[in-house]
């Protein structure tokens, strides 16, 4: 009887049918394929993994980064999401066996507008009873506040040099970040936007006292506020300028007039009670229709107003009875009046840069004598972080969040805030050589702009407003509609939208960066989907994958797309990880499925070396590739952090691997064929190790591709097994080997099989 040899195609193939993907693997789970010079590639057993931390982090992890400081000791960042009861923080980092919560802390109030300043100073000084904001704080201050001949909004320093639990300072700056000064002074006092409208119209009027602003430029709403059916919330255009305290704004719709609700004269005065809380303004005029006694309509002059009623001066008496609407100029204040603020309470050491001679005389950390009680906030949620670091400081921050900054050496007890950075963003890193933190998704206003790109000075993350002297600045990518991705590649920055990619180039003063469309057509489908191994970038699109190289941007053929893209959770494109490995040239995407709740469950990896694919079932909500601190490392949804390539195992169980083939035709007659023996070939364990592997063989027979196939298996397999006697006849044949024993390890070699023909039917 003649004998043949099982050689099978490296690489996993989907697109083909069974039938069609003869002597090549369909189905795969947790393999990988090494290179040989013969045949192209061997399948093996993928390297398993374990624990790098014993405990849970608490929460579903998705960043990981690791760096090393000065003195040589390695640390690895944790960004985790929301948090649950009792779990612990969103940002860890774990060093020597340790895990240090260094969670952002932050406070939201809404509080009375108490504000004072002295004429010639930029020093602006704070009520906030109960406060105790220290000089590890910063302030938001995201309701516009008009004092002295000073505009206050977006992020402070705060100073406190009393140690008060009720009052601190900041510094006031212009649109520059230099000092501005009051040119007033003002005890105790201060003023939010009071938006005017008139009913009928969309045109706005701002009320802000000394507000700077010119035509085009952009006024910032960031507590919304409603009046007259219209909700001022976002970016808008200045239309107009009235005056000095007084400028217009455009809204989207227009402003309805206001129900009244009651009426009553005294002969005198007319007193109007409405439905809404806005204020009609002092000597305005307003139109009243439909009210019952009809004295009462007509058009009126205000001549005092407060929420809720205003009066006039009129001769009618009696009583309202029923119905009636106003039209006219009224309007109400942002917040309700009250400043909005947003904490970002630092736990740590005295920040440098904060000691004799930098902001007002007598600030900062020389000579403050009495330190204050810290106030503490709340622990930030997040729900994704982008990590990066900067020499031996970690950066981080959250999706939608401003940018941290933590130190090893510096003793800080959270990471705080980099006060000048913008306080919203989509995501950050840190370019290299030259040194800067690129932001995207970010803002000038504090509202986010998904295309705007923002960087700080070289060497310096304090300072991001571009001026002549330094090299901070901004670019807006003027297609698309938002920005999914940026990463530091080989030689550039790469910026992902959600249509193409494109290049910033280091170009030096005075533009900094040149911006280039590299790749038109080839977007990314979610914030974490794009990396480089090696020399060249890869990256998942909204249904293919691609790659930059020395070409350009290419499209890289998927045998295995049916698996992906027909299967993929579309709602949780951004839970997506990319997942380098440079110690087997291989990059896999994790990614949700529609069956399994929304979550990371399934992996696609391919061998950049062979140019082929595989799959299968493992679930990794973060991951970083060879580090400081080793192999490859991934994060379960179990929040446990696993390091790779580590153990035959999954982390101390039997890791289940597999392959199964397509058809082989024993026959392309009619005639039936026979096998009656088959001889295993492998290497059944590590160099130089325990040969001790065991293999489960199945075949699965059939005689037409649409036939339920016939098991026959599975046959255990060892090192000492010469052949097993399946004896099965057929004229299709799928092989599947697969092995779940603890602690072993496989390539598959050349297995033979004897047959002979066996009839027709």
């Amino acid at each position: 009887m003649p004998h043949n040899a099982l050689k099978i195609v490296p690489g996993v193939d989907q697109t083909k049918t069974p039938t069609l993907n003869e002597a090549a693997i369909s189905e795969s789970q947790l393999v990988r394929f090494i290179p040989d010079r013969t045949l192209g590639g061997l399948v093996q057993k993928l390297g398993g993994w374990t624990k790098f931390f014993p405990n849970t982090i608490g929460s579903k992890i998705r960043a990981l980064w690791a760096w090393e400081d000065t003195n040589a000791n390695s640390y690895l960042a944790v960004g985790a999401e929301g948090l649950p009861a009792g779990a612990g923080g969103t940002l860890q980092v774990i060093e020597s066996g340790g895990a240090n919560d260094i969670t952002p802390q932050r406070t939201v109030v809404n509080v009375a507008v108490s504000v004072s300043t002295t004429l010639g100073s930029d020093v602006v000084t704070i009520t906030d009873t109960g406060r105790n904001a220290d000089n590890f704080d910063v302030v938001d201050i995201q309701t516009q506040i008009s004092v002295g001949g000073l505009v206050l909004f977006g992020q402070y320093q705060i100073f406190n040099p009393g140690g008060s639990a009720n009052t601190y300072t900041i510094l006031a700056t212009n649109v520059l970040g230099e000092p501005a000064y009051a040119t007033a002074t003002v005890a105790t006092a201060g003023a939010v936007s009071f938006y005017g409208v008139t009913s009928g119209s969309n045109f706005v009027n701002v009320t802000l006292a000394d507000h700077g602003y010119l035509v085009g430029s952009t006024y910032a709403a960031l507590v919304a506020t409603s009046v007259g059916g219209i909700t001022i919330y976002g970016n808008y255009i200045v239309v107009d300028v009235l005056s000095a305290d007084v400028f217009v704004i455009s809204a989207s719709s227009v402003a309805a007039p206001v129900l009244v609700t009651g009426a009553s004269g005294n002969g005198t005065t007319v007193t109007i009670t409405h439905s809404s809380s806005i204020q009609f303004l002092d000597g305005s005029s307003v139109t009243i229709s439909g009210v019952n006694p009809a004295g009462y309509n007509g058009t009126w002059t205000v001549d005092s107003s407060t929420s809720g009623s205003f009066t006039f001066l009129d001769s009618e008496t009696g009583a309202f009875v029923s119905g009636g609407e106003i039209s006219g100029e009224y309007g109400a204040f942002e917040n309700a009046g009250n400043a909005h603020y947003v904490y970002y309470n630092g736990l740590g050491p005295i920040l440098s840069g904060t000691g004799y001679g930098i902001g007002g005389y007598g600030l900062g950390g020389y000579g403050t004598g009495v330190e204050p009680t810290a106030g503490t906030g709340t622990p930030i949620n997040a729900t994704d972080w982008t990590l990066d670091n900067w020499g031996e400081v970690l950066i981080a921050c959250p999706v939608n969040g401003p940018i941290y900054k933590w130190a090893p050496t510096s003793g800080d007890l959270t990471a705080l805030i980099i006060p000048n950075a913008p306080p919203v963003n989509e995501g950050m890193f840190v370019a290299m050589p030259q040194r800067q933190i690129i932001a995207w998704g970010s803002t000038f206003t504090g509202v986010k702009d998904p295309l705007l790109i923002r960087w700080c000075d070289v060497n310096n993350y304090d300072q991001w407003i571009g001026q002549i002297t330094n090299q901070a600045g901004s670019y807006r990518i003027p297609k698309g509609s938002r920005i999914v991705q940026c990463i530091q590649g080989p030689q550039q920055g790469l910026v992902w939208t959600d249509l193409a990619l494109w290049a910033m180039q280091y170009a030096g003063p005075p533009y900094v960066y040149q911006f280039n469309e590299i790749g038109t057509g080839c977007g990314l489908i979610g914030r974490r989907a794009a990396g480089s191994l090696g020399g060249s970038v890869y990256w998942m699109g909204p249904s293919q994958f691609y790659r930059l190289a020395g070409n350009g941007v290419e499209t890289i053929a998927c045998s295995v797309w049916d698996v992906i893209f027909q299967d993929l959770d579309t709602s949780n494109l951004d839970k997506i990880r990319i997942a380098p490995n440079s110690r087997f040239g291989e990059i896999a995407w994790y990614y949700p499925t529609k069956s399994n709740g929304g979550e990371v469950s399934h992996y696609v990896k391919y061998n950049t070396i062979l140019n082929q694919w595989d799959f299968g079932e493992l679930s990794r909500t973060a991951w970083i590739n060879e580090s400081v601190l080793g192999p490859p490392m991934g994060a379960a949804p179990n929040t446990y952090i696993y390091q790779h390539e580590t153990s035959p195992d999954a982390d101390g169980t039997p890791m289940t691997s597999y392959f199964q083939t397509g058809y082989f035709v024993l026959s392309e007659a009619d005639v039936k064929m026979f096998v009656d023996q088959v001889w295993p070939d492998m290497k059944w364990g590590y160099y130089n190790g325990v040969q001790d592997a065991n293999i489960l063989l199945t075949f699965y027979v059939a005689d037409y591709p649409g036939d339920t196939p016939i098991p026959y298996g599975p046959y255990t397999l060892t090192e000492t097994t010469k052949y097993i006697t399946p004896r099965f006849r057929g004229r299709l044949v799928s092989i599947r080997i697969e092995s779940n024993d603890i602690g072993s390890w496989w390539r598959l070699g050349n297995m033979r099989y004897r047959y002979q023909p066996d009839g027709k039917y």
